[in-house]
């Protein structure tokens, strides 16, 4: 339910009605617009004396919410969400560039990558410190020491650092280190750690699990959401297809498509999407044509080399090249590619 306030309501008649709210059993979430504000009434709608919140003073309206994730939809917020973490900005004009290596494996791997993706124009470095891997068998990341050399990086190049959070126990330590908590798509529907994420006060990225609807994946959100983190960024990375020819079949109308259900920013994963280099360019360029409010790209000093995932890592080099015609993509829209 949105309780939508006039114009002319005071911080006390907000006040007053998010108090009568919660006294129904519900909980209030005001959201300010460019406008007014309004009030999520969030949980079970059928509660009696609804009906009476119309009555309280700078009502204008109580209208119901028709989809299933109620502080994610649009019919919540028209106007899309910016959100701006220090150096990564996504949404309002400007499209996020995140890139860096899958997994952190050394301080002069990550301090080189994160000076060449910054002299291209990136807004924030990535790397995997704690890395969740098919086979257990196989590098699962530095951890804590990963997550320091993020922050190392941070204190070079300025850049906001994004990382992965696997477990609801490591969510204080990655957010003493990470400026964006990374959910990963294994990990879209793993509801504790939604709700440790929803009780931080760092940004969340959201991957779209391989298998899961897009209802799911704006549910997946509203647990964050619901847990008292409004600064949420979702990210299609791919899903999973009868198609072998890529990693993971890469639908791009998803961009459009959940900027129609969602005020929240949505980017794109390139690399994880296609699974090979030479299609992350070409798939980076389709993600901002498309509308996405950002990309996240790994990048690698050497892909060859690399501990994970460098098949599908760009060089240097290809980052730069990818920048340049991304930009002039973003350019061509009206938008600008996420420099700081």
């Amino acid at each position: 339910m949105i309780v939508v306030m006039k114009h002319t309501a005071t911080e006390q008649d907000i006040e007053a009605t998010a108090k009568n709210i919660e006294a129904l059993g519900l909980k209030a979430v005001k959201i300010q617009g460019t406008e007014r504000t309004v009030i999520a009434a969030v949980g079970e709608e059928r509660v009696a004396g609804i009906s009476s919140l119309e009555s309280c003073p700078g009502v204008d309206e109580v209208l119901p919410i028709v989809a299933p994730y109620k502080l994610a939809s649009r019919e919540l917020k028209p106007e899309p969400t910016t959100s701006i973490t220090g150096s990564l900005v996504c949404g309002n004009g400007t499209v996020g560039v995140i890139a860096g290596p899958c997994s952190i494996e050394s301080e002069e791997q990550l301090m080189s990558t994160a000076r060449a993706v910054k002299k291209s124009g990136a807004s924030a470095i990535r790397g995997g410190a704690f890395k969740p891997r098919t086979s257990p068998y196989s590098f699962q990341g530095m951890k804590e020491e990963g997550l320091k050399l993020l922050a190392q990086a941070r204190q070079e190049t300025g850049l906001a650092v994004v990382t992965e959070v696997v477990s609801p126990d490591d969510v204080e330590l990655v957010a003493e280190y990470a400026d964006v908590l990374q959910i990963g798509a294994r990990n879209m529907q793993n509801y504790r750690l939604l709700e440790a994420v929803g009780k931080s006060t760092r940004t969340a990225l959201l991957k779209r699990g391989p298998s899961a609807t897009i209802n799911e994946w704006l549910l997946a959100a509203e647990y964050i959401l619901d847990g008292g983190n409004q600064n949420v960024i979702l990210c299609e990375r791919g899903i999973r297809t009868f198609e072998s020819h890529t990693r993971f079949t890469l639908p791009l109308a998803t961009v459009p498509y959940v900027q129609q259900k969602t005020h929240l920013p949505i980017i794109v994963d390139p690399s994880h999407g296609t699974g090979h280099t030479h299609l992350v360019p070409a798939m980076s360029r389709a993600s901002i044509a498309a509308g996405a409010d950002g990309i996240i790209v790994e990048v690698h000093p050497n892909p060859d080399k690399a501990l994970s995932d460098g098949y599908q890592s760009l060089t240097f080099q290809q980052f730069e090249e990818t920048m340049q015609s991304c930009r002039t993509i973003a350019e061509a829209m009206q938008r600008q590619l996420g420099t700081f």
